[in-house]
Order: structure tokens, then sequence, then C-alpha cells
């Protein structure tokens, strides 16, 4: 038997809990937390986990929180599910290391749609063929989809792994954001994608340049996109 994709979903409302478990799992293997403490205790009992749903505005520890917590020890897909869709929202939800954002009320396809892409990427980014790659400084091993620097791992999320995998893919050609988009996230690119595209681009240039104020890796091509010499 196949084995199914595993998804934790993190909401305090039980109501939400149950109806995005019926939606799920028939296709996924599908297991709950209430909490952010909660979803951290399963996160670490099951690190295979494919993808967590977690919601923003929860009691205690909110999803901003437990994101950073996950993002200490796991690089899994990260869909936030948020009540709120204001910018400030989806950019913070961006920068702490989420991968996706799906605001509140939301239609059961267009949810369906998220988790199949995530986890879409997740499984291609994982499977990659072995290669080593080196990029001024960095040592970028494929198989095990890390990054160093001088022998010292530097944690990346799945997505900006794949943004400097793609662009590694297209190395001396201007990327534009509707290109980057529609290849790492694979959905259609919309007006307000290009700002998920800068916000993953900047915190990817925090970790891997020395001076992420004046990127010499992945260089902006002002009025066209992003390249990697």
């Amino acid at each position: 038997m196949e084995d199914r994709s595993k998804i934790l979903i993190v909401d305090d409302d039980p109501d939400i809990r149950r109806v995005l478990t019926l939606l799920m799992r028939d296709s996924y293997e599908v297991a709950q937390a209430a909490d952010g403490a909660a979803a951290l205790r399963q996160l670490k009992a099951q690190p295979d986990t494919d993808l967590v749903v977690l919601d923003v505005m929860m009691p205690g520890m909110d999803g901003f929180e437990t994101c950073a917590e996950m993002r200490k020890f796991s690089n899994v897909p990260i869909l936030f599910l948020t009540a709120k869709s204001a910018e400030e929202d989806l950019l913070r939800a961006y920068a702490g290391g989420g991968d996706d954002f799906l605001s509140k009320p939301f239609s059961p396809g267009e949810l369906l749609a998220k988790v199949r892409s995530l986890l879409r990427r997740w499984q291609e980014y994982r499977g990659k063929p072995a290669s080593a790659l080196e990029l001024g400084g960095l040592e970028i091993d494929r198989t095990a989809r890390t990054v160093k620097r001088g022998g010292k791992e530097i944690s990346l999320t799945d997505t900006e792994y794949a943004i400097l995998e793609y662009l590694l893919s297209q190395r001396g050609k201007t990327v534009t954001a509707p290109e980057m988009y529609e290849a790492v996230w694979k959905e259609r690119f919309l007006p307000g994608s290009a700002n998920t595209v800068m916000v993953h681009v900047l915190n990817l240039r925090r970790k891997i340049e020395e001076d992420p104020s004046n990127p010499r890796l992945i260089r902006t091509v002002w009025g066209k996109g992003y390249q990697i010499d």
C-alpha cells in the first residue's frame, strides 16, 4: 500500500479541526493539535510530517510563535490559516518561515489546491538526484537538501531552498517574479504574488549572503527580476 502524506492540523477550534480532517482524511494521514505546544510535541514525535496547517489566532502561543519554534528543528512546509488578510500579516507569516497563506473563510477546493501544491513541491525537492553544487562559498547538497558555509549548515525552509535551486537551474538568466512564483509555488501568478516572492528572496538573502544589504549571490536586476551569475 502506498504511503500517504502526513498532515498536522493545528487549530484551537475543535470544529475547524474536525472539518479539515474530514476534508483531508481520504487522501492523507491526518494528525491534530489544539495549540502550539501540542503541535511542537507532535512534530518532534513525527518528524516525517509532510505539511503543517497552522492557525494564526490561537491563545497562548499563536501561529507565528509556533512557526518560529518549528523552524528551529524542522523545514516542513507550513500553510498558515488566518481570519485576517492584511498585508502585514501576510508578510509576517512569510518572514517567520511560513510557506503559504490562506485567509478565512476559504472554500474546500481552495484549501485542497494549496495542500496539493505544497506537498508536490516538498516531495519534488526532497527527491532531487544527487548533485553537489558550489556557489560563492556555499556548499549545496541536492540529495540531502542542505546548504553549508564553511562546513556549518544553514537552515533553509522548503520554499527558500526551492527558490535557491530554481535560480541555480536558471544560472546566468534573469528570472522574473512571475516565472519564479509559478515555478516554485506552482500556482498562477496574481498581482499580490510579487510581495510573496520579494519577502522570501529577502529571507533567503539574510541567510546565505555575507552582507544581505549588498547581495552578491542573488542579484536584483532592477525592473526585471533576480539572477544568480
